[in-house]
């Protein structure tokens, strides 16, 4: 170091750190050099921190990205208000619902871009579609299943196309399940399983193109008239240790999307309300409904089902449990409701020759 007076050098020695030699000496390698790190990483993350803020109350990062910032909170509010979407033209709140748990995945999509242009404001929208979400399918994510079940059910759309009923038959059979319930019938292939159940369930009734097999006793087996021309749905009484358990099965009618028409569901949607009411009246305070509903419980349609009863899934499930199409299920097309039993676990099971997964609860009483 130059002092400014007569011009003198003056060297600066650590003697604490410098041997005769000039070399460091070790004044202990422990302690201090902890102390050093510790001090680098923590000088290094206020650093930091101060260098986010930095950034952050720059102006360009707020002014960058304003598309994706409106896109999501667009999305956000689509989310939040789905229910207002209409259905007068062309169905499209029920379409809309069927798939919702789907639109999150612009979620990454707009963040993946918020990140490209460094868009602070983008990131900040994104939290009111993130949050919507969560509100919304944040349950879902969480596995709720509970050991142990007094009873279990299973339903199945077999499919009338499958080409293995007996295959079918003999994998349902496996599951354990102590009711089952099938859809989707056709008298070529009900004689098939009928045969291959019988061992397993020594009590079913078959009411048109659905069916229920038992390990337990049935009564009182009525169809349900859902407005479709012909039986799709029933009702029967459970003999259980417990009291009787009144059963529906229902296979309520298809939706079709059609270029003028839209989501045409009015079959279905008929159906559903004709259920509801059945469901109102009886007055067994044990209830389980198991079939294809051929619709997403978010969709309004169902509003008379999920206000008197409960979702096996959402109450007891892991995921989604989606259902439909088996290659690459989409929606939960396939439900299990209940009301006056409890809910322990709800799941999937594997894939049959059906285009539907089959699905399965166990229930306390």
């Amino acid at each position: 170091m130059t002092g400014g007076e007569g011009g003198q050098t003056v060297a600066l020695v650590d003697t604490a750190e410098t041997g005769h030699d000039g070399g460091h000496r070790d004044t202990g390698s422990g302690p201090p050099r902890a102390a050093g790190r510790r001090a680098t990483g923590a000088g290094t993350w206020r650093a930091g921190v101060r260098r986010a803020i930095l950034i952050g109350s720059r102006p360009e990062p707020w002014k960058r990205g304003l598309v994706l910032a409106a896109l999501a909170l667009l999305l956000g509010l689509f989310l939040l208000l789905h229910a207002r979407i209409p259905n007068r033209i062309g169905n499209l709140g029920s379409l809309v619902e069927t798939f919702l748990p789907w639109f999150g995945l612009f979620v990454p999509v707009l963040l993946a871009g918020a990140l490209w242009r460094r868009s602070a404001s983008a990131v900040t929208a994104l939290l009111l579609p993130v949050l919507v979400w969560l509100n919304l399918f944040g349950g879902l994510l969480v596995d709720k299943s509970q050991p142990g079940g007094d009873l279990t059910v299973a339903s199945h759309n077999v499919g009338a196309d499958n080409a293995d009923p007996a295959g079918t038959a003999r994998d349902l059979a496996a599951s354990g399940a102590d009711l089952l319930a099938l859809q989707e019938l056709t008298p070529q292939a009900s004689g098939t399983y009928e045969r291959e159940l019988a061992k397993t369930y020594p009590y079913h009734t078959l009411q048109g193109t659905v069916g229920l097999w038992s390990r337990l006793p049935l009564s009182d087996t009525r169809p349900v008239d859902i407005r479709m021309g012909s039986t799709r749905a029933l009702r029967t009484t459970v003999a259980t240790d417990q009291g009787p358990l009144a059963v529906y099965v229902a296979h309520l009618g298809s939706v079709r999307v059609f270029p003028r028409v839209g989501f045409w569901t009015a079959q279905r949607d008929a159906g559903a309300q004709a259920l509801g009411d059945a469901i109102a009246a009886e007055r067994n305070e044990r209830v389980v409904l198991l079939g294809d509903l051929n619709g997403a419980l978010d969709d309004r349609a169902f509003a008379d089902l999920t206000s008197r009863l409960l979702s096996a899934q959402e109450e007891a499930g892991d995921g989604f449990g989606f259902t439909w199409p088996a290659g690459f299920p989409v929606a939960r097309v396939d439900q299990i409701l209940v009301r006056g039993v409890e809910p322990r676990s709800s799941w999937v099971l594997p894939a049959t020759g059906s285009d539907h997964l089959p699905v399965a609860a166990g229930i306390n009483w």
